[in-house]
């Protein structure tokens, strides 16, 4: 029971459960996660720690970049709870506009031709104004 209730609380918190489904679709780095979620890195990095900690996550490193995942090992409790959150949220406006975003990051970055936190933060700055465009044009 210990574990089911370390897990709930783990997975309380919005930014963790965004975290956990995006990565549920891929594999990504640190500055992909927060163009995604258009968050800072710091929270992005302590939520990553507490998710990896919290035994919900792998990582990989590759050269400076280090990569998440989920993890493929869960506890049953873990891949129980993990399964229910995405029928939970399938439908669900953050959920859409997180996959939706996670896609225009990944067209972004193979643009860009890079990884890093300066591509990702131009990503983010080209995001907030094309919402700031579509919020006047309403």
């Amino acid at each position: 029971m210990k574990d089911i209730t370390n897990a709930l609380k783990l997975l309380s918190d919005p930014t963790r459960l965004r975290i956990l489904m995006v990565l549920g679709r891929k594999e990504l780095c640190v500055c992909q996660i927060m163009g995604v979620l258009e968050v800072s890195q710091s929270l992005i990095s302590k939520n990553l720690h507490l998710l990896y900690t919290g035994g919900f996550l792998d990582e990989r490193k590759d050269g400076k970049l280090v990569y998440y995942s989920l993890k493929k090992d869960m506890s049953p409790a873990q891949a129980g709870l993990m399964d229910l959150l995405t029928s939970l949220l399938k439908g669900d406006t953050m959920y859409d506009t997180d996959l939706q975003s996670l896609k225009d990051c990944e067209a972004f970055q193979k643009k860009a031709g890079r990884c890093d936190m300066k591509t990702f933060k131009e990503f983010m700055e080209r995001k907030r104004k094309t919402t700031m465009k579509n919020k006047e044009r309403s």
